[in-house]
């Protein structure tokens, strides 16, 4: 039976590193926080990483120049190949209300390879969020040296919230990404392979 290629495979590759080094950056992310919380909660021991704070920031600072490495290489495949150009635009008001007001009436249709109007902005703001805790995490970690970033991000304690925030919302993408893949399964073996079948029904 034919098959048709949906993702290629630096896409596939990039997505798998962040579906590992992403729990890693939250998980040792709210052990560094519980060290000095910016809120009136802390995050509990076993959903931590590290086992203590200096434990923490060593597999912080150690996934993050992973996933930084990973994210160039994504970003310099989506730019050379075009991917982001076929497969994150356009984008356009009314696309976007059709298609949520169809998610929201559990009425859309997904079609593999293809992202409609809301998962392009899901994926735009999710690459911005990247850059933004990729900025703010250097802020709080060498203030001394980016104390341009560090005013640009409102001084350190803000760069803080910005950098919690911006985590959350990464974090949040994740969650709402693997209820998708729950609702719809058969997204997840494209994933892994690459391939879809011709005429499997989408």
């Amino acid at each position: 039976m034919n098959t048709r290629r949906v993702h290629p495979l630096p896409v596939r590759l990039t997505h798998w590193i962040n579906a590992v080094g992403m729990p890693c950056m939250i998980m040792s992310g709210w052990g560094i926080y519980n060290a000095s919380p910016l809120f009136a909660f802390r995050f509990p021991h076993w959903s931590t990483l590290g086992g203590w704070l200096g434990g923490s920031i060593a597999v912080h600072l150690a996934v993050m120049w992973l996933l930084v490495v990973n994210g160039l290489i994504y970003l310099a495949y989506g730019l050379v190949s075009r991917h982001f150009r076929r497969q994150l635009l356009p984008i356009s008001v009314p696309a976007i209300k059709q298609d949520l007001s169809d998610a929201l009436h559990l009425k859309l249709t997904h079609h593999l390879g293809h992202y409609n109007a809301v998962q392009r902005v899901l994926y735009w703001l999710v690459l911005l969020l990247g850059v933004l805790v990729v900025l703010s995490g250097l802020a709080i970690w060498k203030p001394v040296q980016l104390q341009d970033l560090v005013q640009l991000m409102g001084g350190y304690d803000m760069a803080r919230y910005v950098h919690f925030f911006a985590m959350s919302g990464i974090g949040l993408f994740v969650v709402i990404h693997i209820v998708l893949v729950v609702l719809v399964p058969r997204t997840l073996l494209p994933m892994i392979t690459g391939r879809t079948r011709e005429n499997s029904h989408e």
